[in-house]
Formats: structure tokens, C-alpha cells, sequence
């Protein structure tokens, strides 16, 4: 999936350029992401530069990628110093993340939904989750987790009210498709997903699928491949 992206960048003089619109691979945007939290951790100790190469090394990916990713920022480093790891960082901030508040919903607060309402409070002052809903009457027409709570059938009007662009679903696999189309017509234009089922929108909806099971599952599975190469697996289990 690609992302419509306008470009600037800044010339040997400082002068913002903006570059024609241009397609940007979701992959690359989550590049981006990893190499801002990466640049954010390494601290005041790790030098106020960073090369390509050991960017790349806390990245997993080799430094030509990194190369390639930073260009879309418009900030460019130098052979000789590297890049500056707080212009960097300022640099994929204003590239990722909007100037003024952008606002999601969640969709679902049993204990799944708590956990994001925990994970992303205060987290990024931009991205705000400023409503939360829910079909369960004991749960609606309250604060939970920092966040108020309203009942589904409410989902259209609350989201066009508040100006919400970004979804976020946690409700069980049966009930995920219906609270899509609830915020696809609502106008919400991005979707993260945590229930266990495709989705059907319309293609310019971006969606981004969080399975947790299958990746236990994964984990699993290459957790034993790796005991078995060892030759330490349980010999009912070593069977074909």
C-alpha cells in the first residue's frame, strides 16, 4: 500500500522546496518511525551525530535503506559527520506527524482497548484518542482510561463532532466489519486493526492488521524449529 506524500526538502541555503506529490511505500513509513524512536533513545551519551551504517545496524537493515528512507525527509547528511541526530529526528517528526492534533477512536474497551488507552496516553502530544465506544451499557457514558466512552450506535456523530481521522479496532472478530463500516462512513480515513479478520472498505481506507495470535504462533514455530536444530526437542515431539 502506498502513501500520497508532498515532499519538501531544503536547499544549500535553507530555502523550503516543495517537491511534486509522490507515492511513498507504507514500509518506508514505518522505517521512518523506527528510526525517529531509535534516535529519540540513543541520548545525550551517543554524540550529537549518527552515521548511516550504525543507524542501520539499530535498525536491522543495511545502510543504503536507511539512505533511501532519509531522502523523503529532505535532510540529507554528509560523509564526513554523518547526520545530526536531533536535526534528524526534527526532520522525520515533521515529515510523519501533523503539526496541529490529530484525534482516533477506539472501538471496543474491554481489556485489549485498556491496553491502548495506556499505551498511547500522552505518548505522542499529536495523536490523541478522544473517544472510545462500546455496545456494552455498563461501559458507555463513562471515563475510561483518560478517555470518554460512547455507545456504538452514537460512533457516526461523535467521530464528524470531534473531527476524527484514525480508528482503532478491539472489538471481537463477528463485530469488527460493522464497526469499519460505521467508521468509514463517518469519514475516519485510517484503520488500525487488532480483530482477527480482514476487512472490507473502500481502497483509499488505509488499514494496518495487528495479529497477535498468529504471531505467537510464528514465535512458536520457529521456537522449536531452532530447539529441534539443537537436537534438545523432546523425542515425541521430533516425529514427522
Amino acid at each position: 500500500m502506498l502513501a500520497f506524500i508532498c515532499d519538501t526538502r531544503h536547499n544549500v541555503h535553507g530555502v523550503t522546496e516543495t517537491l511534486p506529490m509522490k507515492l511513498v511505500p507504507h514500509r518506508t513509513v514505518g522505517r521512518l518511525s523506527l528510526y525517529c524512536r531509535i534516535l529519540r533513545d540513543l541520548g545525550a551519551e551517543s554524540g550529537s551525530h549518527i552515521y548511516s551504517h550504525a543507524l542501520a545496524v539499530k535498525a536491522g537493515v543495511t545502510a543504503a535503506q536507511v539512505r533511501r528512507d532519509l531522502i523523503v525527509t529532505g535532510y540529507t547528511g554528509t560523509p564526513v559527520h554523518g547526520y545530526e541526530i536531533q536535526k534528524l529526528r526534527r526532520h522525520i517528526e515533521d515529515f510523519l506527524f501533523p503539526a496541529t492534533e490529530e484525534r482516533a477512536a477506539l472501538a471496543g474497551v474491554g481489556n485489549m482497548g485498556r491496553a491502548i488507552l495506556a499505551f498511547f496516553a500522552g505518548r505522542r502530544p499529536t495523536l490523541k484518542i478522544s473517544a472510545s465506544f462500546e455496545k456494552d451499557p455498563e461501559k458507555y457514558d463513562r471515563i475510561i482510561g483518560g478517555c470518554p466512552c460512547f455507545s456504538i450506535a452514537k460512533a457516526e456523530s461523535v467521530i464528524r463532532d470531534k473531527g476524527i481521522t484514525v480508528g482503532i479496532i478491539a472489538v471481537p472478530m463477528e463485530e469488527a466489519q460493522y464497526v469499519a463500516s460505521v467508521f468509514v462512513s463517518a469519514g475516519i480515513r485510517g484503520i488500525l486493526n487488532f480483530a482477527r479478520t480482514p476487512l472490507q472498505v473502500p481502497p483509499e481506507i488505509y488499514v494496518e492488521y495487528i495479529d497477535l495470535a498468529m504471531a505467537m504462533d510464528k514465535v512458536a514455530y520457529f521456537a522449536r524449529r531452532a530447539h529441534r536444530s539443537e537436537g534438545k526437542l523432546p523425542e515425541e515431539e521430533s516425529q514427522p
